[in-house]
């Protein structure tokens, strides 16, 4: 049985958001989740990473764009594929727009049948990324930031001072299982082989592990809980 993919849809007509939820949510390997505005996104997205996000450009407050310059500057969600669903169709404004770098642009009115074409391929191109990833040199970068937050912890151990978390962390057991793999260099591929799930459910307990911490990269992960002995 396929893994369930999970889409999530932004955009502040409540009619397109039933309706592509409807028509998108027909597919039983996606899992469609819908938000209003950018803000209610950007908050659905630190606890559920979506495999594919699509979104309107001309919302209230945080406008399309800058929603996806958000995205992009933070190392948990600048690899999910963006595509732009917009009345504003003329060529700059899709220059513009993949510029910006949504992976793909349709502008309203579309055809569903050739968003759900745009859908599968973009999903199909993000599982052939994860499955290729992990490269050698991230590998090596990651070992090599680990070793030396190690080093630099042992080398002042008299001096340091294992101090609590400033805030209360509790972890799940297989939350602490993930933790404890990342703090060795594995990567999600390895993650998961090791405790038999999923690359996706890896990644899931990664991102929560960032929002417990309050870091934002594996290397600052690792530091924290070295600090505040989460792991050893």
């Amino acid at each position: 049985m396929a893994e369930i993919e999970n889409i999530l849809l932004v955009d502040d007509e409540p009619g397109i958001r039933e309706s592509l939820q409807a028509y998108l949510g027909d597919n039983e390997d996606w899992q469609v989740e819908v938000a209003s505005n950018a803000r209610e996104a950007w908050e659905k997205l630190q606890s559920n990473i979506p495999d594919l996000i699509i979104s309107d450009i001309m919302m209230p407050e945080v406008n399309g764009l800058e929603f996806l310059s958000q995205l992009k500057e933070d190392t948990r969600f600048q690899n999910i594929p963006v595509v732009f669903l917009t009345a504003k169709g003329m060529t700059g404004d899709r220059i513009e727009g993949y510029s910006a770098g949504c992976d793909a642009y349709l502008p309203k009115p579309f055809d569903p049948d050739e968003l759900e074409a745009i859908v599968k391929n973009l999903l199909e191109k993000n599982r052939t990324r994860k499955e290729t990833q992990p490269n050698n040199t991230q590998l090596e970068e990651l070992v090599r930031d680990v070793k030396d937050i190690k080093d630099k912890l042992d080398n002042t151990k008299s001096k340091l001072n294992i101090s609590e978390s400033p805030i209360k962390i509790d972890l799940t057991p297989r939350e602490q299982s993930v933790l404890d793999l990342v703090a060795q260099g594995l990567m999600n591929k390895e993650i998961a082989k090791t405790l038999q799930t999923s690359v996706r459910n890896v990644e899931k307990y990664v991102s929560r592990l960032f929002s417990k911490t309050g870091t934002n990269s594996r290397t600052e992960l690792v530091r924290f809980a070295l600090t505040h002995g989460l792991t050893d």
